[in-house]
């Protein structure tokens, strides 16, 4: 199973596109997925559109029990093969800017709970959604992952924002030593935008190889799928057709890197290099 924190410390750079994105690569490619909505604003579960559950991520998070998780989770309405474990707005009551060290082990522990409630885990991929703040619900995700996501929009705030996101990857893994950075995807790319390959070059320059190669484009089809709660690979526009490449291969890149948890995301990642140069960009 890999499980995975999609996260950025910066609202609005499309974390929760890129969640969905993944998880419709995953249904086509026909790769079990469950997504964890553990973002208050509900978004993927509001695209995903499972029936109404008797718990949600709140309850799950207080008390990650095999009856909660059983009534938290549903299919979406994408199709047999992704789930949703539902989010919910009060999951921004249990936010909590310095939980301690038990609270932040819940969803590790709903894991592992939903793991034994299986003969054979029906999961191949986890993702999970996190809020755009370093509260319990993104340090908790990071300490139930094995990899972190890093997303960003090739903007000067957004980078600002990855580094940070960057920083709250390496503190946690004092938490969780299987947690790595898997990469820093860059979302709605303009290709002309002389801007946008400025910050690109420069996010780069600060994380060398983890800068995944695969950009996500902008384009509108992406706001049009998940207006109609579809996944994008069915919304067959050809700039719906180009996104949905480019979210198989990221998938592809995922699953790849995924396969050992304690194997560096690439023979010449190095993480004090990559820190030093996150510090020195202050």
């Amino acid at each position: 199973m890999h499980t995975v924190s999609v996260l950025s410390l910066k609202g609005g750079v499309g974390k929760t596109t890129v969640v969905l994105g993944l998880a419709s690569a995953a249904l086509r490619r026909g790769v079990r997925t469950l997504v964890i909505d553990l973002d208050p604003q509900c978004n993927a579960t509001s695209t995903l559109e499972p029936d109404d559950t008797e718990t949600s991520i709140y309850e799950v998070l207080q008390d990650p029990s095999p009856e909660n998780l059983e009534k938290a989770i549903r299919p979406s309405q994408w199709g047999e093969g992704v789930d949703v474990l539902a989010g919910s707005e009060s999951a921004e009551l249990l936010n909590h800017p310095d939980p301690g060290e038990s609270r932040l082990g819940k969803l590790r522990e709903a894991l592992r709970t939903l793991r034994e409630m299986y003969d054979e885990f029906p999961y191949q991929l986890v993702l999970l959604d996190c809020p755009p703040s370093l509260g319990q619900l993104t340090r908790s995700a990071l300490v139930a992952a094995d990899r972190a996501l890093l997303v960003t929009e090739p903007t000067m705030f957004a980078v600002a924002g990855v580094q940070r996101a960057f920083e709250a990857v390496q503190n946690e893994r004092e938490n969780n030593a299987d947690l790595q950075p898997l990469g820093v995807v860059v979302n709605r790319v303009r290709p002309r935008s002389h801007e946008h390959q400025f910050r690109i070059e420069e996010l780069r320059d600060i994380f060398g190889p983890l800068v995944m190669p695969v950009a996500l484009p902008d384009r509108l089809a992406v706001q049009q799928a998940q207006g109609a709660c579809m996944p994008i690979h069915e919304w067959g526009t050809p700039g719906a057709r180009e996104v949905a490449l480019a979210f198989n291969l990221l998938l592809a890149r995922i699953l790849r890197v995924s396969r050992s948890r304690r194997r560096a995301v690439h023979a010449d990642f190095d993480d004090e290099e990559i820190q030093e140069a996150v510090d020195a960009r202050g």
